[in-house]
């Protein structure tokens, strides 16, 4: 059975849009534990302006204490030179660029349009070549709440011209939960196709309860590597409608109940999920921590 990659994306995209202010020490703690689950990356924070995210204000304190376990990849979300330099700074091993597909998402979202965007992560991508590898995010591929469907040739287009610029990956994002599994087939076979070569990641959120469906939609079409949130956290700050992520725990437990290899412990990861709603105050979306694994049997009732 084909060998699955997870990139776990709780303490950046997750954390994110929390209105309180997660303790330093709960992160450091928490990607500590999530490092030793069998995870490929880890997305530990953002070196974004503290006054747009003040949440992940502490990422050069993150990325400082953190304990770096061999095989485990600690990615961060840079949005321009500055971020990368900080990023640089503090050892990460790879850098995440983001832009969307939308121009009035990207308006929204990063206050610039998607040509000043593409013109800044292109510069980016020439300061940091060959110190380490760079991943693009493209944001709303499947459709954005305020333009409605973004075209293919949209996705494709810029696409192609980060992957001619030399990066090592790109992450196609169901940035509000739009996607439906056939356009995810179709996205899937097209971006395989034309991007042989590229670690190809998908990132899916189940604002409209679409996100596992999507998931085997992806992994049956050929896609091997997949972000996830624990407990189903997170979503864009600037995008109406917009909620958690694909959750973890529930995704890697359908894929490995189905027979996939993952790399994940789920039985050390479950735990990490539970103890999810006392770091951030409140419920979170995730089933499989609340109902257990299918293979957890109970006793008859009295």
């Amino acid at each position: 059975m084909t060998r699955l990659y997870f990139n776990e994306v709780v303490t950046r995209d997750g954390f994110q849009i929390e209105p309180r202010f997660i303790p330093t020490d709960d992160k450091i703690a928490l990607i500590d534990a999530l490092s030793q689950c069998g995870y490929a990356k880890i997305e530990a924070t953002s070196f974004t302006s503290p006054k747009a995210i003040p949440m992940l204000r502490d990422a050069e304190e993150v990325m400082g204490r953190i304990q770096r376990v061999p095989g485990v990849e600690i990615t961060v979300l840079v949005p321009n030179l500055r971020g990368a330099e900080r990023a640089l700074e503090s050892h990460a091993d790879e850098l995440n660029l983001v832009m969307s597909t939308s121009e009035t998402h990207n308006q929204t979202n990063l206050r610039q349009s998607r040509a000043q965007s593409q013109a800044g992560l292109t510069d980016v991508i020439r300061h940091v070549a060959g110190r380490t590898p760079i991943n693009v995010s493209l944001s709303t591929c499947f459709g954005c709440p305020m333009e409605g469907d973004v075209p293919l040739s949209e996705v494709m287009r810029f696409a192609q011209h980060f992957a001619d610029h030399g990066v090592r990956g790109l992450t196609v994002c169901d940035t509000t939960g739009m996607a439906h599994p056939s356009q995810v087939q179709h996205m899937a076979e097209a971006m395989l196709k034309a991007f042989p070569r590229l670690q190809l990641t998908f990132h899916f959120h189940n604002t409209r309860g679409m996100g596992l469906a999507n998931i085997l939609a992806a992994v049956k079409s050929g896609i091997t590597r997949f972000d996830g949130s624990l407990g189903g956290l997170g979503g864009c700050p600037y995008a109406p409608g917009a909620s958690g992520n694909i959750c973890s725990e529930d995704a890697i437990h359908m894929l490995q109940a189905m027979g996939y290899d993952t790399g994940i412990d789920l039985d050390r990861l479950l735990p990490l999920a539970r103890a999810l709603p006392e770091i951030v105050g409140h419920d979170v979306p995730g089933q499989v921590a609340k109902a257990g694994k299918i293979t957890d049997l109970h006793p008859v009732p009295a």
